[in-house]
């Protein structure tokens, strides 16, 4: 391991988005005396008959959920993108809009409501795999949809507005900000090499195993070298793949596997239900040639120092760019050593 990474400031680049982030580790030492958020002790129910998530429950627009027994997927009741919406362009001077369609749909992981997807089997959270699977190949199916963004946000400090166990699918007519960054650099990069940016990225960091948590016959764990969360992380397939339609056979299990072990390390780490956001980014789904795509999935949890410490970006963050304290190297280390 470099140990000028671990004892002075630098910057390290994001080859997926072409953006740096700024390391600081000398101030990982630094007291804290900020901002302690809240720490939730409450056992939930299995069932809640006030949840708009349960099953055989009444949501707020007045359907009945079902009384379904694994995996549930509804269209957004508050989506955030519309389908039938009137198509527009606005281009006044420097003014400039446009018309956005799309579905939104929610997806319940489990009909138990006590649970997180720490605490499902590998066998259950296969089931929410081959579900993000149906949606994704339904979704594209649509004309006028262009990109389908699976993701979860666990924990009200992430803002999310119920604990049952779910997750979104939001598909629109047009690419978002950072699927536009990673296309661009991952088809620059197969375009010069006719490989996988990924991929030949992956290879380098189970060659050097410095940043490497977990892996199985199909996917790697690790804690990216520009990651910008202090325990961000990234679930990556070995084989290069575009989307999530890609997995054959077991490697479905074998990707529930790789979630269940990153999210009871997350749980261990500060003895907490750890709050994050996780989403998979993938090839768009327009009739483009998206074979350089090396579809992954991220994880952003907030937390810093403990359950109570999160971080916050603000300041530099906001006006600069991204900046973090603990490295990489060793943020991956803590987590490894929780398995």
């Amino acid at each position: 391991m470099n140990s000028d990474l671990q004892d002075y400031s630098h910057k390290r680049l994001n080859i997926l988005t072409g953006e740096w982030v700024l390391v600081s580790p000398h101030r990982a030492k630094r007291p804290w005396q900020g901002q302690n958020e809240a720490v939730s002790n409450e056992v939930r129910p299995a069932h809640d008959p006030n949840c708009y998530l349960c099953a055989g429950n009444k949501r707020i627009n007045g359907e009945t959920n079902p009384n379904y027994e694994d995996v549930f997927v509804f269209t957004n009741d508050f989506a955030a993108l519309q389908t039938g919406s009137k198509d527009f362009t606005i281009e006044d001077g420097l003014l400039t809009a446009q018309s956005e369609h799309g579905i939104c749909k929610v997806i319940c992981f489990s009909p138990d409501h006590s649970k997180s997807l720490a605490e499902m089997d590998p066998s259950e959270i296969e089931k929410v795999v081959i579900a993000w699977q149906r949606e994704y190949n339904a979704l594209a199916k649509n004309d006028f949809i262009e990109y389908v963004q699976i993701f979860e946000n666990k924990g009200a400090v992430m803002g999310c507005s119920n604990p049952h166990p779910h997750g979104q699918i939001w598909s629109q007519s047009s690419l978002p900000n950072e699927i536009i960054k990673k296309d661009e650099n991952q088809s620059e990069y197969f375009n010069k090499k006719n490989r996988s940016l990924l991929g030949d990225y992956l290879d380098q960091e189970l060659s050097k195993q410095e940043r490497i948590i977990f892996e199985n016959d199909a996917f790697v764990v690790l804690v990216p070298f520009w990651a910008v969360w202090p325990y961000e992380t990234m679930i990556v397939p070995k084989r290069h793949q575009p989307n999530i339609l890609g997995l054959k056979g077991h490697e479905t299990l074998l990707f529930a596997e790789a979630i269940s072990v990153l999210t009871k390390v997350y749980d261990k780490l500060f003895n907490t239900s750890f709050p994050y956001s996780s989403g998979i980014h993938q090839a768009p789904t327009n009739d483009k040639d998206n074979s350089h795509w090396h579809w992954h999935m991220s994880f952003y949890p907030p937390l810093l120092r403990s359950a109570t410490v999160k971080k916050f970006m603000v300041g530099y963050e906001m006006f600069g760019s991204p900046q973090r304290d603990i490295t990489a190297e060793i943020a991956c280390e803590k987590l490894k050593q929780l398995i």
